[in-house]
């Protein structure tokens, strides 16, 4: 069997459609060469994986888990640690992937020492994994929502200044209607973001930055006004709207660059000819919550919407800084281009754009 190293010498969108070719054929094969009952003898795969007995195999649940075996060998970018969340030994999963580079007759990972990593056509064939990995459990979602079991999973990554408020307070009115639906939230911002949508980490994004992706698209923006927060014994907590330059004769507690509120409000303060000077930085808006509430002189800021209610939160006040609305911060609401919902997670958007629209 000849291997190709690489796709650097065909069209990249060619190679994906030649390489997805063979992988729709190897995934409808009905026992595909790269598996045979010898191999399940040899501690390929997990006992829990297989329901038949001898040489009665589940070939659905082979083909589930070899997606699962790839993406995980890539994401971890080692076949012991790959090995160790399936249970299997990492020489019987190294066989497996070897297996499937010659059935697909393409090198998928480039082996470095202890470690692997992928090459141009395995980042193709693991991108196709990932979306056939999604598509299943879509699909899965579809038949609960038909069924009316309302189960199934949605998966966000969102700025980290949604965590403290704003995306627990979604989550916990949605799962009130729908109990059995599970989140998996993961924190991140820019291109973090769109790698978790192109590899279909994630869902949906939550996030402040603008992003400039072909393959990304915005399903809604909202623009959001910066807001002091303080203790509510904080002597500006009983005005109805403050000044920048008002704050900067307190003790400040900011978020680090480059949060979007950082440079919204280093931006504003160098226009007024202001300099800002935080006793007390830290990435977690949840830290700051809780300090100002503590420091009955110190400020933080944060956009309108992630701020909570007294009723939720009896020990911070926030009060409306006045800046103008280009600096406002921005809320997107993103996710794979051409990629489409149903069942929850459908719901779920539906339930966000509610509340961007009001």
């Amino acid at each position: 069997m000849v291997f190709h190293s690489n796709v650097g010498g065909l069209d990249e969108l060619e190679e994906r459609q030649n390489i997805k070719s063979k992988l729709h054929l190897l995934l409808k094969s009905r026992t595909p060469e790269w598996l045979s009952v010898d191999q399940l003898h040899d501690g390929i795969c997990t006992k829990k994986t297989f329901t038949g007995i001898g040489d009665k195999v589940d070939i659905k649940s082979v083909k589930k888990e070899l997606l699962g075996l790839v993406d995980d060998a890539a994401r971890t970018g080692s076949i012991r640690k790959a090995a160790n969340e399936f249970s299997i030994t990492p020489s019987a999963l190294n066989r497996r992937l070897l297996a499937l580079e010659d059935e697909l007759e393409v090198k998928i990972f480039e082996r470095i020492g202890n470690g692997m990593r992928l090459n141009q056509a395995g980042e193709i064939i693991v991108s196709l994994f990932r979306s056939q990995l999604s598509e299943i459990n879509n699909l899965k979602s579809q038949l609960a929502d038909f069924s009316g079991l309302k189960r199934g999973q949605i998966s966000i990554i969102c700025s980290q200044a949604l965590l403290p408020y704003f995306l627990p307070t979604q989550i916990d009115q949605f799962q009130e209607i729908f109990p059995d639906i599970k989140f998996n939230i993961n924190v991140g911002d820019g291109e973090k973001a769109i790698s978790y949508l192109r590899n279909f980490k994630s869902d949906l994004a939550l996030i402040f930055e603008p992003v400039r992706s072909n393959y990304i698209e915005t399903i809604s923006t909202i623009s959001q006004p910066i807001q002091a927060v303080m203790s509510l014994n904080h002597p500006l907590s009983k005005f109805k709207s403050i000044n920048l330059k008002d704050c900067i004769n307190y003790p400040l507690a900011l978020p680090t660059s480059p949060y979007a509120v950082r440079e919204i409000l280093e931006t504003a303060a160098a226009e007024e000819s202001l300099n800002l000077k935080p006793t007390v930085e830290a990435e977690s808006y949840i830290f700051l919550h809780n300090f100002v509430a503590r420091k009955t002189n110190t400020i933080s800021f944060e956009v309108e919407i992630d701020v909570p209610k007294q009723s939720l939160n009896r020990s911070i006040s926030t009060v409306p800084v006045n800046l103008s609305k280009s600096y406002q911060g921005q809320i997107h609401l993103l996710k794979l281009q051409g990629r489409s919902f149903s069942g929850a997670t459908e719901k779920f958007i539906g339930q966000l754009l509610e509340v961007f629209n009001r």
